[in-house]
């Protein structure tokens, strides 16, 4: 504080002497009044100026308890006499500078500081106290700030971020950091700033001037150590002692460059699969490392011995880089168990700077043994399709080829064939399921099909989920078993077809059933004949129809021939030639081969056959047709021996009543269950009142019955289905015939008389079966 007085009061005293007046052109200054001047012979008088200053220096950050004292305006109209007052206007006066109005001292009352305002700009004039007059004019003038070094340095960031590739060269510019000082760069030193580093070597250094950060060390390493944390300051004053600093840190990173090259951490590496794994599946994985990152550190495996090259490939994981060894070729234990094989890897982008460095060569090779682990696998088909050719129309049962399959596995199990039987629906093909030989079922028709394509399934005895399925194409080949036939009529020239195809080709052959006076045939030796007419003058009168027969043979063994007709239409023409009276020239009707002629007869009788056979059984049906027609009547189920009978719960067919009390039954009681053929029936004796034995009572029944001409022979008259005790016949009831029926033996039936031959025929014949 005392320091800055002293230069307050020093520079006010040299001020004074220093002021400079302003001048007229031509004028001389002439500070202590007024002196003449010639000018070409005239005396000139100057007036002389009052004004003894025009600028005023102030330091700022003053720490005075008074107020600061600025200067002195002093006018030379000011005699000391008190008659004189100072007046001043202009920037911050009556709150930052005042003036003592009698004596023209300046001061400021609050402390300025220059960051803020480095100049003031004020007005001051001189007046007359008494009158107010103006004794100088109004004057401008200025207050300068004068600086201290009172702010240190800043920088714009806390921390910088930057980065530089590693291994750069010694001296790679980094990042610059600059500083700045709110101080006057224009007065001293107070912003003149020097960059050093605090933190941060041997690494990097700083330019001083301008705070370029560099590298300062060769070959550094990202591998080794990634990221710096250095330190940087800026010193004013010139970086003498006593300038104020500022501080930032910066973060450097090394970015990465491929100079490490990939290395296997094993080189020997041990898989395993089975046989069975499919072309194209993944057996495992191997792992290079990289100390590089991101695209540096990509990587390609690739297999370089020529016996994985053939059976494995390997790819790359993008986003593990691990090597994926693939199935190339279908394993088979039973082949080869074991393979070995070298794998290499490098990286997928080299950096040409670093490939001829003192550093290993930028790849890595290891080993890869793999085994093969044995399944048991379904039986080989030695052929993959099968192609059969086979004749036609050959029998059922003959030989059309063989099949074979094996088990390769160590074990050798023995095989069983199958047709699958949904590729051959009409089943004309069978095989031996111990030897594969395929045979037929059906006589082969090419006509019908050329082609039969089959699956043979082979399945392992052992294990019958171990199949094989191979396609076994059967071709079927020609055999002359069908005649030609007609085909068309162009122009008198007739034309054959025939389903057959003979290994020459065709070779049709026309000519005449009989020989014909009126028309002949000419082989055109091409497969066509033309129809020529031996005579002329026919006439519609004579006759307008001929009918020709046309034979027509092959030239394949055995020769097939087929007839057909030829109608010729005689037309009406007139003297022209031209057609007058017919529509059609020639009608072509299609004829029949002997053995088409006999099948069609054939049936044609056995048509007629199933007529009659149909009639007959008609006709004797209605003969023997009963007149109880109602299912629901007891009799009926005595019949159908094997449906169970009405019971006593049965009253329709007869009075069930009076087998149980014959001496109450009612002898001119009509039957139900019949119509009575006669107005008045035949009378009927009462049953004899002393029988008390039902045996008896039913011979005297059945006596009656066969001795009574208006009864029909129905076997429900003989009152069979009472379960008396003592009959021959036992129980009838079909009750508990299953029970007994194979111990009974109805022999005796058939001498019951002729009411009971019906029965008769029906039991015993069933015996008769039975024991057959």
């Amino acid at each position: 504080m005392i320091t800055n007085h002293f230069q307050i009061i020093f520079m006010v005293s040299i001020l004074r002497p220093i002021t400079a007046l302003p001048m007229a052109p031509g004028n001389t200054v002439n500070l202590l009044g007024t002196s003449p001047e010639k000018d070409d012979g005239k005396i000139l008088q100057r007036a002389k100026r009052g004004w003894m200053w025009n600028q005023f220096f102030l330091l700022e950050e003053y720490t005075g308890n008074d107020n600061q004292y600025v200067g002195k305006l002093h006018s030379n109209m000011d005699r000391g006499e008190g008659n004189v007052k100072y007046i001043l206007t202009g920037d911050g006066v009556g709150s930052l500078f005042l003036i003592d109005e009698n004596s023209g001292d300046i001061h400021a009352t609050k402390r300025l500081d220059r960051e803020e305002r480095a100049i003031y700009t004020l007005h001051a004039k001189v007046v007359d106290k008494r009158t107010n007059k103006t004794l100088e004019a109004d004057t401008e003038f200025n207050i300068k700030i004068h600086d201290i070094n009172d702010n240190e340095p800043k920088f714009s960031k806390d921390i910088y971020f930057a980065s530089v590739p590693e291994m750069s060269d010694v001296g790679t510019s980094v990042i610059q950091v600059t500083a700045t000082d709110a101080d006057d760069q224009t007065y001293g030193n107070s912003a003149k700033l020097v960059y050093s580093i605090l933190q941060g070597q041997p690494y990097f250094s700083v330019d001083s001037d301008n705070g370029t950060i560099r590298t300062a060390l060769p070959n550094m390493d990202r591998e080794t150590k990634e990221n710096y944390q250095v330190v940087i300051q800026a010193k004013d004053m010139a970086g003498q002692m006593g300038g104020l600093s500022g501080t930032t840190t910066v973060s450097i990173t090394l970015s990465d460059e491929n100079d490490s090259p990939p290395r296997f951490a094993n080189h020997t590496f041990r898989l395993s699969t089975l046989e069975s794994a499919e072309v194209g599946a993944a057996i495992g994985r191997i792992k290079a490392n990289d100390a590089d990152v991101g695209r540096n550190a990509e990587m390609q495996y690739s297999i370089v011995d020529r016996d994985g090259q053939d059976i494995f490939t390997i790819i790359t994981d993008q986003n593990t880089q691990e090597g994926i060894i693939r199935v190339k070729k279908q394993l088979d234990y039973e082949r080869k168990k074991t393979f070995s094989f070298k794998v290499e890897v490098t990286n997928t982008y080299l950096d040409p700077r670093f490939m001829y460095s003192p550093n290993p060569p930028f790849k890595d090779d290891a080993m890869v043994r793999v085994t093969i682990e044995d399944v048991d696998e379904p039986p080989v088909f030695s052929r993959n399709p099968y192609i059969i050719e086979v004749h036609e129309d050959t029998a059922a049962g003959s030989f059309v080829g063989v099949v074979s399959a094996k088990d390769l596995d160590a074990d050798n199990n023995p095989v069983k064939y199958s047709i699958d039987r949904h590729t051959d629906l009409e089943r004309l093909f069978n095989i031996d399921s111990v030897n594969g030989t395929i045979t037929t079922l059906k006589a082969l028709d090419r006509e019908m099909s050329k082609w039969h394509n089959i699956s043979v399934v082979a399945t392992e005895i052992s294990n019958p989920r171990q199949t094989t399925r191979v396609p076994v194409f059967i071709r079927v080949l020609d055999v002359n078993d069908n005649a030609p036939e007609f085909k068309s009529l162009k122009k008198h020239t007739i034309s054959a077809v025939d389903t057959d195809e003979p290994l020459v080709g065709h070779k049709f052959v026309f000519s005449m059933s009989f020989s014909n006076p009126n028309f002949t045939i000419i082989d055109n030796e091409d497969n066509t004949a033309r129809i020529i007419t031996r005579r002329g003058g026919f006439s519609q009168r004579e006759m307008n129809t001929y009918l020709l027969p046309v034979v027509i043979s092959d030239n394949d063994y055995p020769i097939q021939s087929s007839t057909s007709t030829l109608t010729v239409n005689v037309c009406a023409c007139d003297s022209r030639g031209n057609v007058q009276s017919c529509n059609t020239e020639a009608l072509l009707s299609a004829g029949l081969s002997t053995g088409a002629l006999v099948a069609i007869l054939l049936c044609v009788i056995i048509l007629l056959m199933i007529v009659v056979l149909f009639a007959a059984l008609r006709r004797q049906q209605r003969k023997k047709e009963p007149l109880i027609i109602s299912k629901e009547d007891v009799r009926d189920n005595v019949v159908s021996y094997n449906d169970e009978g009405g019971g006593e719960e049965d009253t329709q067919a007869f009075d069930i009543g009076t087998l149980r009390n014959p001496e109450v039954m009612d002898a001119k009681k009509l039957r139900r269950d019949i119509i009575p053929e006669m107005l008045f029936p035949f009378g009927r004796t009462s049953p004899i009142k002393d029988n008390a034995d039902v045996r008896h009572f039913i011979h005297g029944r059945l006596h009656e019955n066969d001795s009574d001409p208006t009864a029909p022979p129905y076997d429900s008259l003989a009152t069979y289905a009472y379960e008396g005790s003592g009959s021959l016949a036992e129980s009838l009831s079909s009750l508990e015939s299953g029970a007994t029926e194979g111990d009974q033996e109805y022999d005796y039936l058939s001498n019951w008389g002729p009411a009971f031959k019906k029965l008769a025929d029906m039991y015993i014949g069933k015996d008769t079966e039975r024991e057959t």
